[in-house]
Order: C-alpha cells, then sequence, then structure tokens
C-alpha cells in the first residue's frame, strides 16, 4: 500500500510540475525556476517508474507452473484466490498507465512551448535587405553621403537612411580614379563610385580593408581577396562567389542614393539560395 502510494504520489508531482513549468514559461519564463520544475518533473517519473519496478514486476524465483484439478477443493480455492488477485494487479495497472499518461501528457505540453522561442519563419528575409530605390546613402551616425564627400581611391562604409542597425545592409563605397571606367552593370555606379556588400560571401565577415593599389577588397576573417575592377569577384582565399554590387545614383541635391536592393542574397551561400 505505501509503495502504490508512493507512486500516486510521484507521477503527480511529475505533472504538477510540468503544469508549473508550462505557465511560467508562458507568463515570461525564469530560467533558474524552469531548471528546477523540468528537474522535478524528470525526478517524478523516474521515481514513479523504480516503484512500479519494484511492486509490480516479477522478480523470480520462477517455477514451472504445476497442472490444477479442478476436483481438489483446496486446489479451487488456491486457484480463486489467484484469479483474485490477478485482477486486483490488473486494476491497479490500469491506474497506474493512466497516471503515468498524465505526467508524460504534461511534461509534452510543457515541451511544446519553448518551440515559439525558434522565433518566426524568416520568409523573404534572408532574401532582401533594406536597400531599396530612393533611399540615401548614410554613414553609421545617419549623415547622408554627397557625390563629392568620397575622394579618389576613398572608402567609405554607408548604410541605408534610417537603417544603420542592418547588419545585412552595409555597404562599401568606394570611389575609382577618373580614368578608370566602374565595374558592374550599366548604371550600377555615378561620378565613379561603386558599391558593394560588406558582407563576405564566405562567413559574413566585414570586408573592411582596401589596397587602392591593386583595387583590391580584403576580408580579414580567412583572408578572402575581391577584385574591384573585377566587379568585386574573389581572387583569393576561401571564398567562392563576388560581393553583390549595390545600384547607385544621385538625386537633384547631389546625395547617393539607391536604385534598389541588392540583385541577390548577401552574405554566405545557404541551401535554398537558387530560389531568390
Amino acid at each position: 500500500m505505501k509503495t502504490s502510494r508512493a507512486v500516486t504520489l510521484s507521477f503527480l508531482i511529475s505533472a504538477a510540475s510540468s503544469f508549473g513549468l508550462t505557465a511560467v514559461y508562458v507568463s515570461g519564463g525564469q530560467p533558474q525556476l524552469e531548471g528546477a520544475l523540468l528537474a522535478i518533473s524528470l525526478g517524478g517519473i523516474a521515481t514513479g517508474l523504480v516503484f512500479i519496478a519494484k511492486e509490480y514486476l516479477p522478480h523470480g524465483p520462477f517455477v514451472q507452473e504445476r497442472h490444477v484439478s479442478l476436483g481438489d477443493s483446496k486446489e479451487l480455492d488456491e486457484a480463486s484466490a489467484s484469479l483474485e488477485e490477478g485482477a486486483e494487479h490488473l486494476e491497479r495497472r490500469g491506474f497506474l498507465t493512466k497516471l503515468i499518461g498524465l505526467a508524460l501528457g504534461a511534461l509534452g505540453l510543457a515541451a511544446l512551448f519553448p518551440i515559439r522561442s525558434l522565433g518566426t519563419k524568416p520568409g523573404r528575409d534572408l532574401f532582401t535587405t533594406p536597400w531599396a530605390r530612393g533611399i540615401k546613402l548614410v554613414t553609421d551616425n545617419g549623415l547622408p553621403v554627397h557625390l563629392e564627400d568620397v575622394p579618389i581611391n576613398g572608402v567609405l562604409t554607408v548604410f541605408p537612411q534610417d537603417h544603420t542597425d542592418a547588419a545585412d545592409a552595409q555597404s562599401v563605397l568606394i570611389r575609382l580614379p577618373d580614368d578608370e571606367a566602374a565595374p558592374g552593370p550599366d548604371g550600377y555606379s555615378v561620378g565613379g563610385l561603386v558599391a558593394f556588400s560588406k558582407v563576405c560571401t564566405h562567413a559574413g565577415c566585414p570586408v573592411g580593408l582596401y589596397q587602392a593599389e591593386t583595387r583590391e577588397l580584403f576580408c580579414p576573417c580567412h583572408q578572402s581577396v575581391f577584385a574591384v575592377m573585377q566587379a568585386a569577384k574573389p581572387t583569393g582565399g576561401p571564398a567562392t562567389r563576388p560581393l553583390p554590387q549595390l545600384p547607385i545614383g544621385v538625386d537633384d541635391d547631389g546625395y547617393l542614393i539607391a536604385l534598389g536592393d541588392f540583385p541577390e542574397p548577401v552574405g554566405p551561400g545557404f541551401w535554398n539560395r537558387g530560389r531568390a
């Protein structure tokens, strides 16, 4: 009887802890409390199973069943008592099955809620950035960039206006010498200025070094090299894809603006990049 109560108590405590874990998570979460409740829930299930093993599972020694002669009244009484005892065990097993189901169901319910923490589906966010037609190019402190702000062979990191915190949109703006034709498609550059994504196509590090003599961009993380005059094609290091080029123009006041988003996703490759 004591063992049966211990089994019942173990599974009820486990279920209560799992429901408590669910409530704590839904109300905002508290890692230490959640950890304690999860430990109690799992511990309750484990303890209940140990008690069940000790109380209800056979332990031996085992002997071969003897043949019962129904003509012997003593053997009839023993057989009847054995059947009654078996029925009682079946009743208890049915109740235990429900208790185990309650404990495991409550734990399963608690396990469903953390899935919400995985966040929403990215949708097309991996394929686009905040750049759009007409958005001004600004510095990291939000100042718009004028056509004359970047000297020849100068380099400047720029962001979309009002989106200086968008890491995927950061771009490197370069002014080439007047006697050199800007790389890339027609209409992608203005006044000798070209802009490329600053996010390395190998591992996503910022491509922050520019060597004016060779017209090369360098990624300091894994030493990828990009040839600016070949539309930022990788010529060294592990990167295998050019830096996407940002189409840029100038507004009526001489400030640089984007003429659209990058023509392809920025950063490292991923499994479904081809769907862009």
